[in-house]
């Protein structure tokens, strides 16, 4: 165990990665540090989350925030961006447009699931996009660490994006692919035919071994991804 990270209320996952459970919406946010880049997944749902977790993996890893990746575009996962100035941000091809596009919706969406409604303004108008549109797989070279940005989507919106760590243990970071503290959540923007096949892809690419890290929730095993493919294919009905 990382004392220094547990008691920034972080955990470590590896020697490379790491995560924090954000409060409200149990929103995971990961950190990767490379010898020169410093990557972290997901943002946080505003400004000023994104601005409390500036300061933790400063602190943390005494070096700047470089790189962020959007694991889809919901708003947990993406408004908190603003805070991180200059960084190269990342997501799925389509999502930078969907994004300027549905920048009314997003706002809504953030204010009916408990976001202050000042907030969400704030957020929405400081809205940061990716910059780096993922089509297939792209490798990231953080020094010394090549990170894997994987489209394996559509599945639980129609731009995922998951992040493949390497180390002692690969560690995955599924977004709301995969989700362990309640029953995969499938909105209108999903596309549960699909999604199992997302998993597929994510479990191909991860293998038997990794740890795979949910959206909301704890870390997870490659038979809890299967067992969620299970019920997402029962529920929709494909194989």
């Amino acid at each position: 165990m990382d004392v220094r990270w547990e008691e920034a209320g972080w955990e470590r996952l590896t020697g490379r990665a790491g995560r924090r459970r954000l409060p409200v919406w149990d929103c995971t946010v990961g950190l990767v540090v490379g010898d020169e880049s410093v990557l972290l997944v997901d943002p946080g749902s505003c400004v000023r989350e994104g601005a409390e977790v500036r300061a933790e993996a400063e602190r943390l890893t005494g070096r700047s925030v470089t790189h962020v990746a959007f694991t889809h575009g919901h708003f947990d996962h993406v408004l908190g961006a603003a805070a991180f100035p200059g960084a190269e941000v990342y997501g799925a091809v389509g999502l930078a447009e969907l994004l300027v596009a549905d920048r009314d919706e997003l706002r809504g969406d953030a204010v009916r699931h408990g976001l202050a409604a000042d907030e969400a303004a704030e957020a929405v108008d400081l809205m940061v996009v990716p910059g780096h549109a993922v089509s297939g797989e792209w490798t990231l070279d953080l020094g010394g660490l090549q990170v894997l940005l994987a489209n394996v989507g559509p599945g639980h919106t129609g731009h995922d994006l998951a992040v493949f760590v390497p180390g002692e243990r690969e560690t995955v970071f599924c977004g709301d692919l995969v989700e362990e503290s309640g029953e995969p959540l499938a909105g209108p923007d999903a596309m549960p035919r699909q999604w199992p096949a997302a998993l597929d892809r994510l479990l191909s690419l991860g293998g038997e071994d990794a740890l795979y890290v949910p959206g909301h929730g704890a870390v997870v095993t490659a038979e809890f991804v299967r067992a969620q493919r299970a019920t997402l294919e029962a529920r929709s009905g494909v194989s």
